[in-house]
């Protein structure tokens, strides 16, 4: 067997031109450079077309088809970008090798000629059956007799494929397979069903144009696109199997993958249906595919399971939050149930605190501890049920609720939703109550078939983890109450706030105010007096306002060159950053005259110490209140009168001559509520007896008629406010005992602490006077009593 013998010849790169042997064409090159237009001007050289994959620049080897067509260059034309080439085609070539050599292509070829498999009549035929099919199409343009003219002027059947190929559609990888199909037989054959296609294409669309170019209204001319599409839908047949390129099959395949359950699934097929059976134009189409986009949108495959890490969760919350101690261990605890339960089952707790206390960003935490997608609702003030559970379809503008929208944006099925603001919901009306359309999304045992009103479709919020939050129990109702696990935040204690100010608020201020630590350090003694003399609160919002404050003001002794770096800010001169002191609290007094004893009160934004102050003059029995006492305040009063006359033995007070007045100072200020019971009946036990309380002495507890002593709320504020104003001796009721746990050691071990359960307890520590127990007293029989050393008798009222 011989060696084959390959020729080299200079390669010209064509794109987008169909090339066939024995034909002439042209090509146009861009940015060609003068060497190269010089070597295809030598007719001396051989030269070849070589169609290329795609147009790119830097063409490698891979770059190119492998067979090509010898040619020669007939002429060319300058351009403003390249050079128009006509080429005359010789013969078919194999390409074997292409290299470059000083920046001209060059080929090794074989030539690979044509079979000549189709008969000289056969030939005529076919030319003669391809004009008849140009001449049909034609015929329906204006201005084709020029074409037609070129047209008669064509011998050949391959001159007519490449003189075709560029009114007909073809990529470049179908005018490739003509060159590579060396059978002029079956090229011819495949040529001619590419032109019948193109010929049904051009009559449908010019009959489809013709259809619609006679409804001459103003709706149809707009619909023009609309209609085309509906018109080929119906040619093609509107069954499943020729909805490929349709939204209704995009909505069947979306819906099959989504992965919703197969009740879910079926409604939503119906949707489909029925937007399918829409006449166009109707209004309802939109209204479908609104709500279609929205179902698809919600995520119904379950969330994978993640295994808590309870180690890291623990971390994450003490990293972001100083103390409640009781949520984190609220939080760690589900967490290991979780773990053990195998599920993603949520939760549902209700954070109630003053605000500032970190409720809200709680939530955030808990979500980077579940490893969670976090979402905030803001419930405050919404009086529309419409607001959670969404609208019906059937109203104008119809949208779904808060709350799916909130698994919309979260596109999760268990993300932690935190309902801020919960205890603030409006009361709706004729709107619907929204407190109690949330009864289904809180309660465990409902909400994994929750429905809102838009979607009408059962949907499971049985993983999502909810929290919410408010700062009062008293205006959420009962029911609404009963379905979540609440969790008291109380106030933060002096200590605890000045731990969040140096370890999370400071660096939160330095960061918003372009400042570092090397910038500004404030010293613990200038925080502690920030935390005392300038806030009043429950929290530390008021408290980081106060530090941003300080922050800008420094900030602008900084730009404009005022003060050395670091800028150290002394207790001293936060009167110039921060103005005179805005906070003040009570003290203990140095001395109390007899009437007046102190108390303690709960406040919104922590305790405070609070005098009774009474006195008596002459008069007719009368009972005087000030001070804005609420009810509860007043019938305490009352009730400390009765206790007071029925069981002191008090002969040389004439109660029908003198009237008694009581009153609690910061007049401008409401006070209710019933823990001021006992303090109400020392002080007038003081002023009746003429025995002084302690001023360093203070209490709280309610009373009963019959004198026991009631426990209270609130009491770690209220000890905590004691400590503060130097008390060093409280009483409480004997039932809040438990309550002393929450308190902080460096607050009990200054206090003595001492529980009572009846009034006679409080006497005996306050006015150190000793009565027999009540069931001892009654009316005649009532012999002499120890006050403070003295005997008083009396014969009892």
């Amino acid at each position: 067997m011989s060696e084959m013998t390959y020729q080299s010849a200079v390669v010209l790169p064509v794109a987008d031109t169909l090339l066939l042997p024995r034909t002439s064409t042209f090509v146009y090159v861009e940015n060609m450079n003068k060497v190269f237009l010089s070597c295809l001007e030598d007719s001396d050289a051989l030269h070849v077309a070589v169609p290329l994959r795609k147009n790119t620049n830097g063409l490698h080897e891979e770059d190119y088809h492998h067979i090509g067509v010898t040619f020669q260059l007939m002429s060319y034309q300058e351009k403003e970008k390249g050079i128009l080439l006509k080429i005359d085609l010789k013969e078919r070539a194999a390409i074997h090798r292409i290299v470059m050599n000083q920046g001209i292509p060059y080929a090794d070829l074989t030539y690979f000629p044509d079979k000549q498999d189709l008969e000289e009549t056969m030939q005529e035929q076919m030319l003669s059956y391809l004009k008849e099919i140009v001449r049909s199409v034609s015929s329906r343009f204006q201005g084709a007799a020029m074409y037609m003219k070129e047209l008669d002027q064509i011998n050949d059947v391959d001159s007519m494929i490449v003189w075709l190929s560029r009114s007909v559609p073809m990529s470049n990888e179908e005018k490739y397979e003509y060159l590579k199909t060396d059978s002029l037989r079956e090229r011819s054959l495949h040529f001619m069903d590419a032109l019948l296609k193109q010929k049904e294409a051009v009559d449908w669309n010019i009959e489809l144009n013709e259809r619609i170019s006679n409804k001459s209204n103003r709706y149809y001319r707009e619909q023009v696109l609309r209609e085309q599409m509906k018109a080929i839908e119906e040619e093609l047949g509107r069954g499943e199997d020729s909805e490929s390129g349709s939204k209704k099959k995009d909505y069947r395949e979306r819906i099959e993958e989504s992965g919703m359950s197969g009740e879910i699934r079926k409604a939503a097929l119906e949707e489909v249906d029925k937007l399918k059976a829409q006449p166009q134009g109707s209004q309802e189409t939109s209204v479908i595919q609104n709500y279609l986009e929205f179902l698809l949108a919600l995520p119904w495959k379950k969330a994978e399971r993640v295994e808590p890490d309870l180690k890291k969760a623990r971390e994450i919350l003490d990293e972001d939050h100083y103390g409640l101690e009781k949520v984190k261990k609220r939080i760690v605890e589900h967490l290991a149930v979780m773990k053990l339960r195998k599920d993603n089952k949520g939760s549902i707790l209700l954070l109630v605190g003053p605000p500032g206390t970190g409720k809200t960003s709680l939530g955030r935490s808990i979500a980077r501890a579940l490893d969670r997608k976090y979402i905030r609702l803001s419930l405050g003030g919404i009086r529309d049920e419409a607001e959670i559970r969404g609208h019906r379809r059937t109203y104008v503008g119809a949208m779904p609720g808060r709350i799916l929208n909130g698994i919309k944006r979260a596109g999760s099925t268990n993300p932690v939703m935190v309902l801020d603001e919960v205890d603030k919901l409006m009361a709706g009306g004729f709107s619907g109550d929204p407190s109690a359309a949330l009864l289904e999304v809180l309660d465990p045992e409902q909400n994994s078939t929750f429905t809102d009103h838009y979607l009408d479709l059962p949907y499971d919020l049985s993983d999502v983890f909810f929290i919410a939050t408010a700062n009062s129990l008293d205006t959420i109702p009962a029911p609404l109450l009963d379905r979540m696990e609440v969790i008291q935040i109380s106030s933060y204690t002096e200590l605890e706030k000045f731990h969040i100010a140096k370890e999370h608020l400071l660096p939160e201020v330095l960061t918003e105010t372009g400042l570092t630590a090397g910038d500004l350090q404030l010293p613990d003694d200038t925080l502690k007096t920030v935390i005392s003399d300038y806030t009043r609160e429950g929290g530390v919002r008021g408290l980081k306002k106060q530090i941003l404050t300080i922050a800008r003001g420094v900030s602008a002794q900084i730009v404009t060159e005022e003060v050395e770096i670091p800028r150290v800010v002394k207790d001293t001169e936060l009167e110039d950053l921060l103005g005179r002191k805005t906070a003040f609290h009570d003290l203990a007094l140095r001395d109390n005259p007899p009437g007046v004893v102190t108390g303690l009160a709960w406040t919104p934004v922590g305790g405070e110490i609070l005098f009774i102050e009474a006195t008596d003059m002459p008069g007719s029995g009368n009972v005087i209140l000030t001070g804005q006492l609420g009810d509860v305040m007043k019938e305490s009063a009352r009730i400390s009168l009765s206790l007071i006359e029925s069981r002191l033995p008090l002969s040389s007070f004439n109660f029908k001559e003198r009237d008694v007045h009581i009153h609690v100072p910061s007049g401008a200020v409401p006070k209710d509520g019933p823990s001021a019971g006992i303090t109400m009946f020392t002080a007038l036990a003081s002023l009746f007896t003429g025995i002084p309380v302690d001023p360093h002495l203070a209490m709280t507890g309610e009373i009963t008629l019959r004198g026991a002593v009631m426990p209270i709320g609130g009491l770690k504020e209220k000890l905590l406010a004691a400590d503060r104003a130097g008390i060093t001796k409280a009483l409480i009721p004997k039932e809040n005992v438990p309550d002393l746990k929450e308190l902080p050691e460096e607050t009990a071990s200054k206090m003595t602490i001492i529980p009572v359960e009846t009034v006679e307890d409080v006497l005996r520590e306050t006015l150190k006077i000793t009565l027999p127990r009540p069931e001892r007293i009654f009316a005649g029989d009532i012999g002499a009593v120890e006050f403070g050393g003295k005997a008083v008798s009396g014969s009892g009222n």
